[in-house]
């Protein structure tokens, strides 16, 4: 039988269960770039204007770090993309790796891929037509985003040259995960290699790009995204250094094949470790137990929230020199729902902060249903844990988890923008103060997938497209003028805009009324379906 045989089949029924989920992320992606870039257009009207916040950014080492280097300071096109270049490429080398391991290894974990493979399916089927999905994704992504750049007003060659960046980092991060897929046993773990793979890459991109000296700038070119940020769209437009992810892309699937090949169905290069024969003294709960499997992401995230609250707040204090017109402060006062244009900034981070929690929350909650389809809900059931105490573990693991993560990013926020605008003592409460505020949108999106646990587990994967809806209204809303109304849709909409705006006391009462709300309704209809 040909190894390939089936492939066209896995692809149709692959694009069928991503029917809802890959449009909305492509349409995300497109839709962050061309409101960038819209709203940079009045941002930086003149020359001067896109010199003066080049040459702001690009002597700020932190923001060298975290978003890379301005190659032209007079290029509109790069002054406004130029967040979006290197942190843009690590979103959409995540999306290609995972939509691979997904239809890969958890295909595999799952056990619907031995059942297919007992019909008409070549060994090489499933893999390849998780890479067709991926670069396909990422291509058309690519390409949309372009022609949205163009629709905006910025230079053909420069958005074709940002539209291949981004799917140059999708096909190095898809053969990440083909290759991660055949490493291990289990999905969780193959996307957790892709990610330390991604961590890796991009510190590698922050230690050339932030290199004083022009020795160690080479650093750069060991990482994918800084081979991505070196097509330099709109700043030359260096076609030719797309051909290094495709190499990559290349020469990690004939690995994964070769792996795949020599491995049986289910098993992985590296074997998981077993477990001890009677369970410790420590996992005799369902809370404990909980505790055990989400401690590893939420150990990982917490320390991305640090580095991260650090860098935002070590940004703050040249914020004010980065936006120079008087254009620039209305528009980030706008964004920001304050007066003060530190504040502004701060606020605005902090609700880029309460996003990314909001991702952790989803995934911690998603873990109910992938527990429950991988039959390990069922026999836990069986003993004395009841259906409230096995929900309640992993629902109070996702809310405490998004808390702790919301309090250590504005912990440094606070002691870094504090230290650099020396009043330490006044700043930390204050970073704090804007982190909790965040908390009852969280909970309310958390709350919304376990609603969907308990009334629809066959849709809970909705809750990401929910998640995509909430963060395109609340953070391109103002910038299209879309009406109030649809705004309002978005728990996020009514979130108080700390630090500097004015508190109310009624949004988040509200809102947490309606998370606890939601989790009693979800509750309620899981103790009355059916498992499995």
């Amino acid at each position: 039988m040909n190894d390939f045989a089936g492939t066209a089949t896995l692809v149709r029924l692959a694009l069928r269960r991503d029917r809802v989920i890959l449009p909305v992320w492509i349409v995300v992606f497109v839709a962050m770039a061309a409101g960038s870039a819209k709203a940079s257009i009045d941002l930086y009207p003149d020359v001067a204007s896109r010199v003066s916040a080049a040459n702001t950014s690009n002597s700020s080492p932190a923001l060298v770090s975290l978003y890379g280097r301005i190659f032209d300071p007079t290029s509109l096109g790069e002054v406004s993309l130029f967040k979006l270049t290197a942190f843009g490429s690590l979103l959409v080398g995540l999306l290609a790796a995972m939509l691979v391991v997904r239809h890969t290894r958890a295909e595999e974990e799952s056990g619907r891929l031995e059942l297919l493979s007992a019909g008409v399916l070549g060994r090489y089927a499933a893999l390849t037509a998780a890479l067709i999905v991926s670069v396909s994704t990422v291509i058309v992504l690519g390409l949309l985003t372009a022609v949205s750049l163009i629709g905006v007003g910025l230079a053909t060659a420069g958005s074709f040259a940002f539209g291949l960046t981004w799917i140059a980092a999708g096909l190095a991060f898809a053969g990440v995960g083909a290759l991660a897929a055949q490493l291990s046993e289990g999905a969780r773990a193959a996307n957790g290699i892709t990610a330390i793979v991604l961590g890796v890459s991009y510190i590698l991109r922050a230690v050339g790009d932030s290199a004083t000296d022009g020795g160690t700038r080479w650093v750069s070119w060991l990482s994918p995204i800084g081979w991505a940020q070196q097509i330099r769209a709109y700043a030359g437009d260096r076609w030719l250094v797309a051909l290094a992810p495709l190499a990559l892309l290349c020469l990690l699937v004939a690995a994964a094949l070769a792996l795949l090949r020599r491995r049986d169905v289910g098993a992985g290069l590296v074997r998981p470790r077993p477990g001890p024969a009677t369970a410790a003294a420590s996992l005799r709960s369902p809370l404990a137990l909980a505790w055990r499997l989400h401690r590893g992401s939420l150990i990982a995230w917490g320390s991305a929230f640090l580095l991260l609250g650090f860098v935002v707040g070590n940004i703050a204090s040249n914020v004010d020199g980065f936006v120079a017109s008087d254009g620039a402060r209305d528009l980030v006062e706008k964004l920001g729902g304050v007066s003060g244009i530190t504040d502004a900034f701060l606020s605005t981070e902090m609700g880029v902060l309460g996003l990314l929690a909001s991702a952790f929350g989803i995934q911690a909650a998603l873990r109910l249903r992938s527990e429950e389809t991988a039959l390990r809900a069922e026999p836990l059931l069986a003993t004395g844990v009841t259906r409230y105490q096995w929900l309640a573990s992993h629902v109070l693991m996702a809310l405490l988890g998004t808390t702790a993560l919301l309090f250590v990013g504005g912990l440094g926020s606070g002691i870094s923008s504090g230290a650099s605008l020396g009043n330490m003592g006044r700043q930390i409460p204050r970073m704090l103060a804007a982190a909790a505020v965040q908390l009852p949108a969280i909970w309310v999106v958390t709350a919304l997938v376990v609603i969907l646990f308990g009334l629809a587990p066959k849709l809970i994967t909705g809750a990401w497209v929910l998640f995509g809806a909430f963060l395109l209204i609340g953070q391109f809303g103002r910038l299209f003028n879309l009406p109030q109304g649809l705004m309002d849709i978005s728990p996020y909409a009514h979130t108080p805009h700390l630090p500097g705006g004015d508190f109310s006391v009624t949004p988040v009462i509200v809102l947490t009324a309606v998370a606890a709300a939601l989790l009693l309704a979800g509750a309620t209809t899981f103790r009355r379906r059916d498992i499995g």
